[in-house]
Order: structure tokens, then C-alpha cells, then sequence
């Protein structure tokens, strides 16, 4: 059996009802999700019960927590009803390479954004990276992957229009 067959024998479909938490911090699950349809989130609560979200995963994205060994930081759950694809971590298919590079760009891009941008420039990237969802998602969870609150949010919004 070739590297390559036994990556591809191990994926399989699954169907995740909204609300479903796939993924508990502090748990050793070593998956990856590949979403085919709906909306999965990962996303971390902090000592005084706020969530703070990491990444949205829309269709043809991936979704993991820790990639390499160990447990997990973050939750994960499901925003929609959701057919996803899950893969062990460490077999990861040659020819996803290119989308798990995609999602390493958005979360460096992310992290020097959250250090040195403005909120309006945050939310225009956001706006840049996930188009397909921002109808789909309450506004106090783009204000939470912003790191502002629903309140600046909503500021920010009125700004970006006047400037559109």
C-alpha cells in the first residue's frame, strides 16, 4: 500500500447538527475538518466566561486545534448544520496542501492584524477573507474575532459604509 492509499483510507463524511461542539478544550482529539457544507467556528473562553473566536471555517476550508500532538486550546463547533470531511491530523492529503496553507496565511495575516491595525481595517479584512458568511454569523461573533465589542462593531460598520 502506497503513502498515499493510506492517507486516503482513513477520511470520512460526517453530518454536524448547528450547536454540536465537536471539540472541548483540554481534550486530545487529533482531527482535522474539512468543510464541505455549513459553518464551523473555533474559539476559546477566557477565566471570565467571554468567548473570543479564532477562525470561521465556511465550505472548502479546514478546521483543526493543535496540529501537532497534545490537547486541544480551542472549541469547535458548529454554526449550521454541517457535512465536513474528518481526517486524522497527521494525515494530511497532498493534494489539501494548498487550503492548509491558505488558512496559515489568514491566521498570520490575522495575528499581525490584531497587533497593528486599526478596528476598520480588521473588519474590511474580514470582510476580504470571509464574504460568504457575513450573513451568516451573529454580529457579536464578528465583533468577538475582531477583538472589539458589538457596540465598536457596529461603529466601524457605519464608518466602512461612509467610506464605500
Amino acid at each position: 500500500m502506497t503513502f498515499k492509499d493510506q492517507l486516503l483510507q482513513d477520511p470520512r463524511r460526517i453530518h454536524i447538527k448547528k450547536g454540536t461542539i465537536v471539540e472541548v478544550a483540554g481534550e486530545s482529539i487529533p482531527k482535522l475538518y474539512e468543510v464541505e457544507k455549513g459553518l464551523l467556528r473555533s474559539y476559546t473562553i477566557d477565566n471570565k466566561g467571554k468567548e473570543h473566536i479564532f477562525l470561521f471555517a465556511p465550505e472548502g476550508w479546514f478546521i483543526a486545534d493543535n496540529i501537532i500532538d497534545g490537547p486541544s486550546e480551542l472549541f469547535i463547533d458548529a454554526l449550521e448544520d454541517s457535512e465536513v470531511i474528518v481526517m486524522e491530523k497527521g494525515r494530511i492529503i497532498e493534494d489539501h496542501l494548498d487550503k492548509i496553507s491558505k488558512r496559515f496565511s489568514v491566521l498570520q495575516r490575522r495575528i499581525t492584524m490584531l497587533m497593528s491595525s486599526s478596528a476598520i481595517e480588521r473588519y474590511e479584512h474580514f470582510l476580504e477573507t470571509y464574504p460568504q458568511i457575513v450573513q451568516r454569523v451573529p454580529q457579536r461573533m464578528i465583533a468577538s474575532y475582531l477583538g472589539i465589542t458589538p457596540e465598536a462593531l457596529s461603529k466601524v460598520k457605519t464608518q466602512n459604509k461612509g467610506n464605500s
